[in-house]
């Protein structure tokens, strides 16, 4: 493991995997990740109850960026001490509302995506239980505050920077580089040591292609079990 995401989910996460594997380092994990190895399913869910094999998980991965692998920032980082940590910052307003249109949507909304999801759960029981562990994840985390099923913009964008703050007292800071997207190819080469490419960043996974793909996805699976 040569890179950690420590971002939240909705930070650019899809944009750091990409650009990563642009950058030589990769194959990069994500949550995209998980969807395609429903095998890992179980894995993290040992993870998450507390016996994690990293290695299982990560074989022939180099990085690893957004949940359910950066809600163990900490343990990653002790696991992995001469990996790097890579902190996708975003403003907690911003951020707030784009978890409020997506991730909070699917899993506490009145939303389109939410019903197709409990419809997928009902029909599947591993994506029910690795749902319920996600689930689990957000409420540890309170990614979406001490009353999720309320969405408050401030609460939830305070979130963000009680994050940062974390991340930063943990790690060490010639360990770690905080990033967004906005601030180009340039501080993250110079982080990772490699060139800049000449290829423009990629920005990608926007609320409106988050919530299509995970309707898509949803609709793919109940139409399979209906046949």
């Amino acid at each position: 493991m040569k890179v950690i995401g420590a971002g939240l989910p909705r930070t650019a996460t899809l944009t750091q995997k990409i650009a990563l594997e642009m950058l030589g380092i990769g194959p990069c994990y994500h949550m995209f990740s998980v969807a395609a190895n429903r095998d890992h399913m179980s894995e993290w869910r040992a993870a998450y109850e507390g016996n994690p094999d990293w290695e299982a998980i990560f074989a022939g991965f180099s990085a690893a960026v957004d949940y359910p692998a950066s809600f163990y920032w900490r343990e990653l980082a002790d696991a992995y001490p001469e990996a790097k940590v890579l902190l996708s910052v975003r403003d907690g307003h911003s951020w707030a509302r784009s978890v409020r249109d997506t991730i909070w949507g699917i899993t506490y909304g009145d939303t389109v995506s939410r019903h197709l999801a409990a419809a997928v759960e009902t029909v599947d029981p591993e994506i029910r239980r690795n749902s319920k562990m996600l689930r689990g994840m957000y409420a540890r985390a309170e990614l979406f505050g001490p009353h999720p099923e309320v969405f408050d913009e401030d609460t939830v964008a305070a979130v963000m920077d009680r994050h940062i703050k974390e991340v930063r007292a943990h790690i060490s800071a010639d360990r770690l580089l905080e990033w967004s997207p906005k601030d180009g190819w340039e501080p993250l080469c110079a982080f990772l040591d490699v060139p800049v490419p000449q290829a423009a960043l990629p920005h990608v996974n926007s609320s409106a292609v988050f919530n299509e793909y995970h309707i898509d996805g949803s609709l793919k699976i109940l139409q399979e079990m209906n046949r």
